[in-house]
Order: C-alpha cells, then structure tokens, then sequence
C-alpha cells in the first residue's frame, strides 16, 4: 500500500491574529474540539441510545511573552474579552488547507523563570466552528 499524500509537517506556517501575522511569536496552535456523547443504556443487551452533542472549539497556543508592541501577548492583553479574527494555515502556500476563525481574547501570563525565556500556555474559546478549506 503506498503512502498516504496531504500529510504535513508543522513548519513555515501562518497564523494571523487581527491581519498580523504571529508565526514567528508561537510554537504551538492547535484547534481542539470538545464533543461529548451521551448515552442511556437499557436492559436489553443491544439497549443502547446514544447522541452526540456539537463541537464547542478551542484555541490552544503556546508562544513566547513578547511584551512590547508588536508581540501577540501584548495584543492579546489589550484586546482581552474582544473576538479576534484569526487564520491558522499549518504549510504556507497556495492550495494548502487552512482555518479560518473568530476567538475571543484572553490576557496572557507575564514572567517566568530566571535564565529563560518567558513562555506562555493559553486557551482561547472559538466563536462558532472553524471554517476549514484551502488557500
């Protein structure tokens, strides 16, 4: 069976915050979603009723604190509660698939560890669903 074509590595991506492009400020985006299902079970052994709810998304980030203007941590604490355009496309490129979204803004971490960079970890709600499809 031969590979598989379409799989991507995580490098030389877009990710756009508001029309600026961060990429080079984040190592990590990921858009998750949480999607429960429910079910009843009866006494019958094939008694099962099941339903699964909608996807309520998440924007996962990790990046580095740039605390000045220019910095997606910066922006984030100033614009924080506001909804937030956003365009994540893992390979640059045209024809490449790419997300398009509306997350609301969170206040990012300040500080860190003597000797080390000042990373942050953050969660974003996303507005709606991801609208996926190419560049």
């Amino acid at each position: 069976m031969p590979a598989p074509t379409g799989a991507l590595v995580l490098r030389d991506s877009v990710f756009t915050v508001d029309g600026t492009d961060y990429a080079n400020q984040v190592r990590k985006v990921r858009l998750v979603p949480d999607q429960s299902t429910q079910t009843y079970r009866t006494l019958v052994p094939d008694g099962a009723v099941q339903d699964t709810d909608s996807a309520v998304w998440a924007l996962e980030l990790e990046g580095l604190q740039i605390n000045i203007s220019g910095g997606l941590a910066f922006y984030l604490r100033s614009v924080s509660g506001s909804n937030i355009a956003c365009v994540f496309q893992p390979k640059s490129g045209v024809g490449n698939p790419k997300a398009t979204f509306t997350a609301v803004a969170k206040t990012v971490e300040f500080g860190g560890e003597q000797g080390a960079f000042l990373p942050y970890t953050l969660e974003l709600p996303i507005v709606g669903a991801p609208v996926c499809g190419t560049s």
